[in-house]
């Protein structure tokens, strides 16, 4: 595990970027072409306004979404869809973008595209209450479904609030479509960017606890080629001495 810490959020959406740059050339050299999972949210913007000006071949890139709400137009200011396509897919025009449509029908279609192949990096960001993707705790680590449909509790509807996404809780859709724990773990790689002092809790207790499905991102730690990248305020309150690796793994530390 490696933990990447910038002075604020548009350091570490540059830094990030950087990396995530990297391996996509990496692998299109390599093999010919790179498979990438983008999450969304307030969190990931300095992300990708800083990849969408990295100079590769995105025709040979093939992109996977994250997750979407259940029954929520495209046309919604929260549409992940919206999201991906406005920040992302219409500014570098991928080779393939495959959107999760928030209906428990498409599950199987987005299944099979992303099955065809392993993929080469997931970027995956993690929530207030420490959810991946629309995981929230008590997250379910066992089932190897790639997407499912999962109840959104009150912490992440309010996160979805504070971050100007919905008027008030009672407007976010009580459901998502979401990739499972376990097939975020069957990425390759994994970065996560985490910045801002709202995300200091789900930071910490990520950091300083065991795996556990009560703060989902614990298991990113388990992940082999796992990357956190995190800001100065997110990262207040972490004690170095605190944090604890998965099992028969380390760390190491940047600034």
């Amino acid at each position: 595990m490696r933990i990447i810490v910038s002075k604020d959020a548009k350091t570490l959406g540059c830094r990030a970027a950087d990396a995530v740059a990297e391996i996509l050339r990496n692998c299109i050299d390599g093999q010919g072409f790179a498979r990438l999972v983008l999450s969304t949210g307030a969190s990931q913007l300095t992300t990708l306004e800083a990849l969408v000006e990295k100079e590769l071949d995105w025709s040979k890139v093939e992109m996977f979404h994250l997750d979407e709400y259940v029954d929520l137009p495209e046309t919604h200011p929260a549409s992940f869809r919206k999201y991906l396509r406005e920040r992302f897919i219409e500014k570098v025009h991928p080779g393939a973008a495959h959107l999760v449509d928030g209906t428990p029908e498409g599950i199987a279609e987005i299944t099979a595209a992303l099955r065809e192949k392993p993929v080469d990096l997931g970027l995956i960001g993690i929530g207030e209450n420490a959810h991946i993707a629309f995981n929230d705790p008590p997250a379910d680590f066992d089932t190897r479904e790639a997407y499912i449909v999962v109840n959104l509790n009150d912490t992440c509807k309010r996160q979805q609030v504070h971050e100007g996404w919905f008027e008030n809780v009672e407007a976010v859709p009580k459901q998502a479509v979401s990739m499972t724990v376990w097939q975020i773990m069957q990425c390759r790689r994994i970065i996560s960017c985490v910045p801002y002092a709202v995300k200091a809790g789900a930071v910490r207790k990520t950091l300083e606890n065991d795996r556990t499905n009560l703060i989902p991102a614990t298991i990113l730690k388990e992940h082999p080629d796992f990357a956190l990248f995190v800001d100065e305020d997110s990262f207040a309150g972490v004690a170095e001495k605190n944090i604890r690796p998965a099992a028969g793994c380390g760390f190491s530390l940047e600034r």
